[in-house]
């Protein structure tokens, strides 16, 4: 990629064309927030918003990157808050409306941060979570690559990151950077925009310097674009050196001061206070004004040349940070001023910035005259920008069922791994788009066999010297072919990594079907990113194994109580407990045909290392009643047993469905007949209640056949996590229901001790049973 980029331009002409092109770049993004907020009628009142400043700062580099360097094969993440400048590129590029100028945050009109799914105009990844898509080019490109090596089509491109310097301060950036694969992905490329200041401030201690180290330590090329060429033109003059140690050395806040200060005021703030104050005092003696606010303002974040030199210095073969000082509102009256983070300008200032851009506030959206060089730029950009969209290939039916009954005592974590290897042997062409994901916990959770028959991918080869250990149960065979990809402990990159493979369907055409495996109390940590990748189109699976307080000897830190709960608000997802092996595979199964598609959607599977009975899933053996106790499992419930004329129904989720069964046993033998109903999806359910009265569009059938209306009796709901997840189910019928699940944190203990304590247990069951039909034995 380093021979085909731009040789920086060395004609004044040239830049003169970029310069006017980034001056109505500015002033399109900077008016399309004015239109929003004081133009647009807005019944409501409610503040609109906007970030002028923020935008501002990154038009130099946006412009820069576009027309002298982005080709078509380059993806790029876009800070959120610089969203109108994307867009006022693409307007001018002909890539959007002019229509749509003045719908900005406005509902069909132009989202408020970038958005791949929702904008009209080219957003190749959506942003908004602060630190999220700035990560997510990483994984975009090991997306790339996994899908380029195996089924081709995605070819190469380099993948950037336009960041602000705040979101440095995310924990999600340093996850990513540290990740041993992150080193060996030269097409990275992040652009910082340092104006050192936050929402609430001027950042006092940035440690730039810190932060170039901490990149170079990961192996990062570092490149600094902090002074523009009339800086360093005057710091090339006697007093010069002087004038660059005392910028240099010059707090954040008191810079930002002196960008604030008129000529007089600057002339006596600049030389300081140290030795060489004389020397700065007389080199800017012979300035006159206006050379001098603007030399003090000319930092390389906004001198193309100096960007166009930085962009073109970019060695591929490793990731690269650029830091590029910016001025936050550069360009405009609110430049470097620290509360100007959400500032709006007055219409007396738009139009005075108007006259000075040579735009009119009246007409604000003119584009270049025709055969004008700026015009004939935006074409030959706009040719050289525009992509083909790939052909979408459908992906590879997914068996709905092996046809296989487990036996014996099984786990539903066993059970995924398991369901993988049949998946090879049964649908091949299937299995081959099935990408696992880990963060180092492959073997703790069943992983072992599909990590042994698939391979590890890397991005290179690399040797298993332990090849020849006959000890050694898990093989550790990289290569680009593998199949299963290993990250440190961050499950932040999992979901990360999971959303991206998911969206391959929908960017070069080939579907996968990923697959992220953590353990379920640390969904929570992930759930934001992974709410990302599914709001930008990914779709994947997530399993959560182990789960619940069942984990009970590893204490309350490892017991998870709310992820059910999760699973059923996440929008974009279906989710599942499946209580036996079978389900699982069928459930499973399901999810993965959900993948790919641009109706489709992503799956929560959380699973459990309880050992379970198999038997007690009664799977019927006629074809047609196991096809519809299939059907039943993966639209979210089944009845596991039916009594004689019932008194009661406990609905059960998960590993205490061998409770639920249990109770049942014993209020049989108290005269109280049961039903017993198998809950795999409250998701799934909770979506055909709303259908029902109306809310939603979903099928709900599946209440008529697990909760039939001449069965309707009071209700016992039991799960491992939090009891509201079920509760609703009593709103089938409006019969009485009594919820069982657990509200407090866990501790060590064996599994009973920790099932009595959260009243879990047959006894607490069967007690909530007799509680709700009022009936008390020997009475």
């Amino acid at each position: 990629m380093r021979g085909a980029a731009v040789t920086p331009v060395r004609e004044s002409a040239e830049y003169d064309t970029l310069a006017r092109i980034e001056e109505r770049v500015l002033w399109l993004s900077t008016a399309m927030i004015h239109h929003a907020n004081r133009v647009r009628p807005n019944p409501s009142a409610l503040k609109i918003g906007g970030h002028q400043a923020s935008s501002a700062s990154m038009v130099s580099i946006m412009t820069t990157l576009w027309f002298r360097h982005l080709r078509a094969q380059d993806r790029v993440s876009v800070k959120p808050h610089a969203s109108p400048v994307l867009h006022a590129i693409n307007y001018l590029l002909g890539e959007l409306d002019a229509s749509y100028l003045t719908r900005l945050r406005e509902f069909g009109g132009l989202e408020s941060y970038p958005s791949r799914t929702k904008d009209p105009d080219p957003v190749d990844y959506s942003t908004g979570s602060v630190g999220i898509g700035a990560t997510a080019p990483i994984w975009g490109a090991i997306a790339r690559r996994y899908t380029e090596h195996a089924f081709g089509g995605a070819g190469t491109g380099r993948q950037y990151s336009l960041l602000g310097d705040a979101e440095l301060d995310e924990g999600a950036v340093w996850e990513a950077i540290l990740d041993p694969v992150v080193a060996e992905l030269g097409e990275i490329v992040w652009v910082v925009d340092l104006n050192r200041q936050s929402l609430d401030r001027v950042v006092p201690h940035l440690a730039a310097d810190r932060l170039r180290g901490m990149f170079a330590a990961a192996g990062w090329q570092v490149l600094t674009v902090k002074y523009g060429s009339r800086l360093e033109e005057l710091f090339s003059r006697p007093g010069g050196a002087a004038l660059r140690a005392r910028i240099d050395a010059m707090p954040n806040p008191e810079y930002q001061r002196v960008l604030r200060c008129d000529a007089a005021e600057l002339r006596r703030r600049l030389p300081g206070e140290g030795p060489d104050r004389d020397a700065v005092a007389e080199l800017i003696a012979g300035l006159d004004d206006d050379v001098l606010s603007a030399a003090i303002a000319n930092l390389g974040g906004h001198d193309l040349g100096a960007l166009d030199r930085a962009f073109a210095a970019i060695d591929d073969s490793r990731p690269t940070v650029i830091f590029a000082y910016t001025v936050k509102g550069h360009g405009l009256p609110t430049q470097g001023h620290p509360q100007n983070h959400a500032s709006l300008l007055t219409t007396e200032q738009m139009r005075e910035l108007a006259r000075r851009l040579g735009t009119d506030l009246d007409h604000p959206w003119p584009r270049f005259p025709d055969g004008s060089d700026a015009a004939t730029l935006c074409s030959a950009v706009a040719g050289r920008l525009r992509r083909r969209n790939p052909p979408t290939r459908r992906p590879p039916e997914v068996p709905a069922d092996f046809g296989r009954t487990p036996s014996g005592t099984a786990t539903t974590q066993a059970a995924l791994g398991r369901a993988l290897l049949d998946l090879n042997r049964a649908a091949p062409e299937a299995a081959r788009r099935v990408v696992t994901v880990s963060p180092d916990v492959s073997s703790s959770t069943n992983l072992g066999g599909w990590v042994n028959k698939v391979g590890v991918w890397s991005a290179t080869e690399r040797r298993d010297w332990f090849a020849d250990d006959t000890e050694t149960i898990l093989h550790w065979r990289e290569s680009p072919a593998g199949q299963h990809i290993e990250l440190g402990i961050a499950e932040t990159n999992l979901v990360g990594l999971i959303g991206e493979l998911g969206a391959t369907w929908s960017r070069w055409g080939e579907p996968l079907f990923p697959i992220g495996v953590l353990y379920d109390p640390f969904v929570g940590r992930a759930l934001e990113p992974w709410s990302y990748g599914m709001y930008a189109g990914g779709r994947s699976i997530l399993v959560g194994t182990p789960s619940g307080v069942t984990l009970a000897p590893e204490g309350g830190a490892h017991q998870s109580v709310i992820t059910p709960s999760i699973g059923m608000e996440q929008p974009g997802c279906v989710t599942y407990e499946p209580a036996f092996a079978i389900d699982t595979e069928w459930v499973l199964l399901a999810g993965l045909a959900r993948l790919g598609e641009p109706d489709g959607s992503s799956a929560y599977l959380r699973l459990s290392t309880r050992p379970v009975d198999q038997a007690l899933a009664a799977v019927p053996a006629d074809p047609a009643a196991r096809e519809r106790r299939r059907r039943q499992a993966v639209a979210g419930a089944y009845a596991l047993r039916r009594a004689d004329s019932p008194r009661v129904t406990v609905a059960a989720m998960g590993a205490v469905v061998t409770e639920a069964l249990a109770a049942a046993d014993r209020l049989a033998g108290m005269g109280v007949a049961a039903d017993v109903v198998c809950v795999t999806s409250p998701d799934l359910l909770y979506r055909a209640v709303r259908a029902r009265q109306g809310h939603e569009r979903a099928e709900d059938w599946i209440l008529d056949q697990a909760f039939p209306a001449e069965r309707a009796t009071p209700l016992v709901t039991v799960l491992d996590g939090h009891p509201h997840t079920l509760a609703f189910l009593g709103t089938i019928h409006r019969v009485p229901v009594t919820s069982l699940g657990v509200t407090s944190f866990g501790r060590s203990g064996s599994l009973e001790a920790v099932y009595r304590h959260h009243g879990l247990d047959t006894d607490s069951i069967t007690r909530a049973a007799l509680d709700v039909v009022g009936d008390v034995p020997g009475r």
